[in-house]
Order: structure tokens, then sequence, then C-alpha cells
């Protein structure tokens, strides 16, 4: 290793501690998984120490699939314990959405990294304009019947996910919400649906990312070891913190604080990717 590669690290180091702490505050502020936020700022972060914009959120991506797959573990634990993880969706929705979960890192890991933040930005946007309303509509008492529907679903989000790098949360949320399953089982229920999510595709991404030139030290394919190494333990410290904050604001605000928060990302990540 030589004196750049240490230099390098050192940076990466400093930069992803802070992408940690950062994910765990807004995590535990705003109840979304790391994924949405780690993927953005690591982004950033990559940008900062040099790497093309298109490298930099390929690793974005794989690094935060890593943590999505150990944070989905933890969290749909403590969510089985308090009896909000509905098992039989899990079960029925697992292979659709790991199938779609292997082809969208596939996928992710064989686009130009414009692609991905094209999708990012775009589908962040309308994250941020969900978040936004003053309610949230539903589409029906309960989730569709009709032959493939369901697996249509899954698979889409699974799809979508990985290339985005976020677990289950930020879309199968909304979506089962729309559907009428109660808030609290569906996001202990996504919680679980993210292992799903997180393990083919960040397989996927390493795979398709191996002998890609310029990536960041110790990366096995586009994963960067090291980065997720790092952001794993602070966003856990830092949860509690932003966990704290949420029971001192007004719901509705922490709402909105996070749709600002998306649209800067998503504004700044569609410039990059059409400039």
């Amino acid at each position: 290793m030589n004196g750049l590669e240490i230099w390098d690290l050192a940076l990466l180091a400093i930069g992803v501690i802070g992408t940690g702490a950062v994910a765990g505050v807004l995590a535990g502020l705003l109840g979304v998984g790391g994924g949405i936020v780690v993927v953005p700022v690591l982004f950033w972060v990559f940008v900062a120490l040099d790497l093309p914009p298109e490298l930099g959120m390929q690793v974005a991506v794989a690094t935060s699939l890593i943590t999505v797959s150990v944070t989905a573990l933890s969290s749909a634990r403590a969510h089985h314990r308090r009896g909000s993880l509905d098992m039989a969706l899990v079960w029925r929705w697992a292979p659709w959405m790991a199938a779609g979960a292997l082809a969208g890192g596939l996928l992710a890991g064989l686009v130009s990294g414009r692609v991905l933040l094209l999708v990012f930005g775009t589908i962040a946007l309308l994250v941020a304009l969900n978040l936004a309303r003053p309610q949230t509509r539903v589409l029906a008492e309960a989730l569709p019947e009709a032959r493939g529907a369901q697996p249509a679903l899954a698979s889409g989000v699974g799809g979508i996910s990985a290339m985005m790098g976020i677990g289950a949360g930020t879309l199968g949320v909304p979506l089962m919400t729309a559907f009428s399953v109660p808030v609290h089982r569906a996001v202990g229920t996504a919680a679980g649906l993210g292992l799903v999510i997180g393990v083919p595709a960040a397989i996927a991404m390493m795979v398709t990312g191996q002998g890609v030139e310029g990536r960041p030290p110790l990366s096995v394919g586009y994963a960067n070891i090291p980065a997720a190494a790092l952001i794993l333990p602070l966003s856990v410290l830092c949860a509690p913190l932003g966990a704290r904050l949420a029971h001192a604001l007004e719901p509705v605000w922490i709402k909105r604080a996070f749709a600002v928060f998306l649209c800067i990302t998503a504004a700044r990540m569609l410039w990059v990717a059409l400039t």
C-alpha cells in the first residue's frame, strides 16, 4: 500500500465516521432506514475524495447495501419481539423481493453511475412529495389478491430499492399502508424484508465491481468494507440522540424536515447526473 492509498484511507475514515453519525441521528429522528441517508452522504464523501461521480455512486450504493443487511437483521428482531413483524407476509414476499433485489443489484453494477443518480434522485423526490402530504392515501382495504399482483409489487420494491442502496422501508412502508396494512406492522415487516433486499443486491454489486479501476482501497467489488464497518457502529450509537430529538419535536415538522432534506439531496444528485 503506497502513501496515497494510506492518505485516502484516512480521509475516507474521517468522512465515513461523520456519515455514520449523521445517518444515525436522522434515522432516529425521522424513523427511516439508514440507506436513504447513507447513500447521498457517502456519495458526496467519495466525490470529495476525487472519485468520479459515476463510480462514487456505485460504491455508495453497494456499501450502503451491506449496512442495510446488518441493520435490517437487528431491527427485524426488535420488531418481532414487539409482535409487529408479519412473518406470513415476509415469507410470501421474500422470494419475489429477493429476485428483484438480485436483478436490481446486477443492473446497478452494470449500468452507468449516472443512471443510479437519476434513479435515486427521482424516487427520492417522489418519496419527499409523499411525506409532505397531510394524510396517507389509501388505495384499497387489503393487499391485492389477483394472481401476480403481490409478486409484481414485491419484486418491484426489491429491484428499485437495490438500485438505490436502501432497504424495504422507504418504498415498502408507503406501499403497504396504501393497502391498509397498519403502519406499525408495515414498518416491522419492512425491517424483516430489508435483509432480503440487502444480501442478494450487495453480493451482486460485489461481483460486478470486480476489477473496476479507481475504487477506494479495501473494496470488494463496488462495496467498500472499511466504510461499511465505520458506518454501522456510529449509526447505532447516534440513533438514540435522534430518537430523543424526535420526542421533543412535533411529528408533522419531522416529516416536513425529512421531505426538505430529500428534496435538496435529490435535486443535487439529479443536477450531477444531468450536467
